[in-house]
């Protein structure tokens, strides 16, 4: 095994301690009291129903007594476990998986197709369990790719890492479809020639997902199906939805509980329900309940007849779960056949339906904020991959500090641009954005982009009213608008920003002429909730959040409040400009930024905003909006 892949394992099995470090800390060693106040435990629940779903799994409906109150770790798609409890101590468990949840309600597939005795007689409970499979997966297909000593996966590989150049053979015949730019062409003709590996760099606004349906629509006139696969389920979702809008017929791999709505009708599940023959299938599996309830009356306290009656009925629901089973895949098999378009998250991929399956073309989107050990999943399916995404925006989540200091935070997606830049470049930068003014714009394109950015003639200089410059900037310095820590240490707020915010907000809608989309941003969590307190008592609709949960989104008036004011010019991770880059990018017509310039300008990359800022004019002091 190469060095490159032997860090690699290690750097993974430092990720996955530090996870489950964490998890053990908040949920295994923690008692049941401090888990249920920390919202990572339900107890008591109840059985409020149970039904045989797919793939003969029982599905439980559990609700608890009482209204919800307090933090709750739960969601939809999270691994848990059933325990029981009989004198304080736990009786027995049961793996299972969050199919939907309410405020007292959840219902959970489990690994089982019937219930435990214990389950009748304790008094039963939910924790959140550590989910070790992503890791199992990313683990198994860097050994994979590591041990391949020949075939297409090898020669990707050489590709990948850098260690031969990607071959491109041009086109008889360019295409060029009108509904993209010169630029989005070019990245699509640049991926109809790839042999082994095309990137799509797409910097905020520029269209990257409209040019990736494109591309993948032409690329299907000459292939039968692809793979189309991201990070996160909302990634997926996204271009699962708009390939479907095209009238490709799209089939979603993955738990329903983990899709979003408007793609429920192209799950795996959606499908097989809309099936003629689903009829078929829901009988097989009610009559296999039936018999298997009737087989649990004989519980206790029967004679041979009885035991045997009990062997008969049990056997009855096993031939129907066997012949449902069979008819599910047969099903599942028609379902994949015809589908143009298989999508699913990274992890998804290693999906036991698509069995061995291999794809001329695996499409990565948003591969910037893949694990490299994430990417490689799909990879073990693919002829050739074209990744797209933008890694001077958000990163990959890396929980291990080591870990992401010795380079798990660097993407595939990252070193192969990198890597073949001295050799034959395989990414196209998408220059023209349709986002946000210029001024806007102007300082992340020459951060970032080189300044090869351009805006789009119908957004270059569009503002919320001709007195209302796009870029502003309020320097706190000298107010004592100070960082506060919270109390139990965690993350920072400063609630003279925030009064700050909302005065500063209140007039901006006052003067603007018409109505408005409003986003208020903060890298820091505890700032955001208080910023989200106090924008819900003004202003009802705005939302407040983190610079991670406006990924993708896009607002006409973001603010971004910065928090940090200290005497030791501590910017923590402010110092994550990518981060910042993610947020200064989310505006269309108007960016208002708060923070302190004595604590902040210390920094280069705030230094250097701070000059920008100023050579457009539009430096303020908060001591104007005293």
């Amino acid at each position: 095994m190469s060095s490159h892949f032997e860090q690699l394992l290690a750097l993974l099995q430092l990720e996955r301690d530090e996870d489950f470090k964490q998890y053990q800390q908040y949920v295994l060693q923690a008692p049941l009291s401090e888990r249920k106040a920390k919202g990572f435990c339900w107890h008591p629940v109840r059985i409020h129903a149970q039904e045989l779903g797919t793939g003969a799994k029982l599905y439980l409906t559990l609700e608890r007594p009482g209204r919800a109150e307090g933090p709750s770790a739960f969601q939809t798609g999270a691994a848990v476990a059933l325990f029981g409890q009989a004198e304080g101590k736990t009786v027995g468990s049961l793996p299972g998986v969050i199919t939907a949840l309410w405020p007292d309600r959840m219902k959970v597939a489990l690994a089982a197709e019937d219930l435990p005795d214990w389950a009748d007689e304790a008094r039963l409970g939910v924790d959140l369990l550590f989910d070790n499979t992503t890791y199992q997966e990313m683990e198994r297909a860097v050994r994979q790719v590591a041990q391949a000593e020949q075939g297409r996966l090898a020669q990707l590989r050489a590709v990948l890492l850098g260690e031969q150049p990607a071959r491109f053979v041009p086109l008889a015949a360019p295409v060029w479809l009108p509904q993209l730019n010169e630029w989005q062409n070019q990245a699509l003709n640049q991926v109809l020639a790839a042999q082994e590996v095309a990137i799509v760099h797409g910097p905020p606004g520029t269209g990257k997902t409209t040019t990736l349906v494109a591309i993948v629509g032409q690329v299907l006139k000459t292939e039968r199906q692809v793979l189309v696969t991201a990070p996160s389920n909302a990634a997926v979702d996204l271009l699962a939805e708009r390939l479907a809008q095209t009238g490709l017929r799209v089939l979603r791999l993955g738990n329903p509980a983990r899709v979003g709505e408007a793609v429920q009708p192209h799950t795996f599940d959606g499908q097989l329900e809309a099936h003629p023959r689903y009829k078929d299938l829901k009988k097989l599996r009610k009559d296999a309940e039936t018999y298997r309830s009737l087989a649990h009356k004989y519980k206790r306290n029967f004679g041979p007849a009885e035991r045997e009656q009990r062997r008969l009925l049990f056997a009855e629901a096993k031939s129907c779960r066997q012949e449902a089973e069979a008819l599910e895949q047969f099903l599942a098999d028609e379902l994949l056949g015809k589908a143009q378009v298989i999508a699913a998250t990274l992890v998804g991929t290693a999906h036991s339906l698509l069995g061995q399956r291999r794809f001329s073309t695996v499409f990565i989107d948003e591969a910037a904020q893949a694990l490299e050990p994430g990417a490689w999943i799909p990879l073990l399916r693919a002829e050739r991959v074209v990744m797209a995404g933008d890694h001077c925006q958000l990163p990959p989540t890396v929980k291990s500090v080591e870990a992401a200091r010795r380079g798990l935070a660097r993407t595939l997606f990252e070193q192969c641009v990198a890597r073949h830049r001295a050799l034959i470049p395989v990414d196209t930068l998408l220059r023209e954005q349709y986002r946000m003014n210029e001024t806007i714009m102007g300082f992340s394109n020459q951060q970032f982009y080189e300044g090869q950015l351009v805006a789009a003639p119908a957004v270059a200089h569009w503002q919320l009213a001709p007195d209302q410059p796009p870029l502003v900037l309020i320097d706190t310095a000298g107010t004592g608008f100070a960082e506060e820590p919270a109390p139990q240490g965690g993350s920072l707020a400063n609630p003279g920003e925030a009064q700050l915010v909302v005065k500063h907000l209140a007039q901006t809608l006052a003067a603007s002429p018409g109505p408005l989309t409003v986003g208020v941003i903060s890298p820091y969590k505890r700032q955001a909730n208080l910023l989200a307190e106090q924008l819900q008592a003004e202003f009802a609709g705005i939302e407040a959040d983190t610079v991670d949960s406006f990924q993708g989104q896009e607002r006409d008036l973001i603010y971004i409040s910065l928090v940090r004011s200290n005497p030791e010019g501590e910017i923590g991770f402010l110092k994550d400009t990518r981060r910042m880059n993610v947020a200064m990018t989310r505006a269309k017509k108007q960016l208002v930024i708060i923070g302190d310039s004595a604590t902040i300008g210390r920094h280069p990359f705030y230094q250097t905003l701070l000059a920008y800022v100023e050579a457009q004019g539009t430096y303020q002091s908060a001591w104007e909006w005293a």
